[in-house]
């Protein structure tokens, strides 16, 4: 074989390899891992966390907005609430958010809550950070549990949800969640 031939052969091997090794564990492909030696490390797929859905009534049992930068449109306030969860989350949360209010009084929110109680039966807390709309009165948000922010019993929680409602009223709140 001349060596353009086995070149060829090397390029296409390693091609394929790569192929099957890149598919997800649910292909049955494999993880490479890098190492500090040349070699790269192959171990088999890992589990799939088990995911389990929450829900919750979201009642805010008080609120605060004072404005940080009127100087041009839109204007930017910061909101503080504190709100209660009854249901599968179950407990009380103090939330900061950051707010974008347009002149159409439509509005965009950031926010980060730190919720105190209970997630399935587990007591702890943990943070959630926010991304909301508000339009027409009506609030809709999608979230997602910080890593590495649970304690007690929640340690090592992991999840993603979100929230709709009435702004400043109340709301029904999911959180789909797993541990790690």
């Amino acid at each position: 074989m001349c060596f353009r031939t086995i070149a060829t052969v090397t390029i296409i091997s390693l091609a394929s390899w790569q192929t099957a090794s890149a598919q997800s564990p649910s292909e049955g492909g494999l993880q490479v891992k890098e190492h500090p030696s040349t070699h790269a490390i192959v171990q088999p797929p890992t589990e799939q966390h088990t995911r389990t859905h929450a829900t919750a009534k979201i009642t805010v049992q008080n609120s605060e907005a004072k404005p940080y930068d009127q100087t041009a449109s839109p204007a930017l306030m910061e909101i503080f609430l504190n709100e209660t969860f009854t249901g599968d989350l179950d407990g009380e949360s103090p939330v900061r958010a950051l707010q974008v209010v347009r002149d159409d009084h439509s509005a965009s929110l950031v926010s980060v809550q730190r919720f105190r109680g209970k997630l399935g039966g587990r007591e702890g807390t943990f943070v959630l950070q926010g991304s909301e709309t508000v339009n027409n009165g009506k609030i809709k948000a999608t979230w997602f549990v910080v890593p590495g922010s649970g304690t007690g019993d929640l340690k090592g929680l992991r999840g993603q949800g979100g929230f709709e409602g009435d702004f400043g009223k109340g709301s029904s709140g999911t959180l789909d969640y797993w541990f790690e």
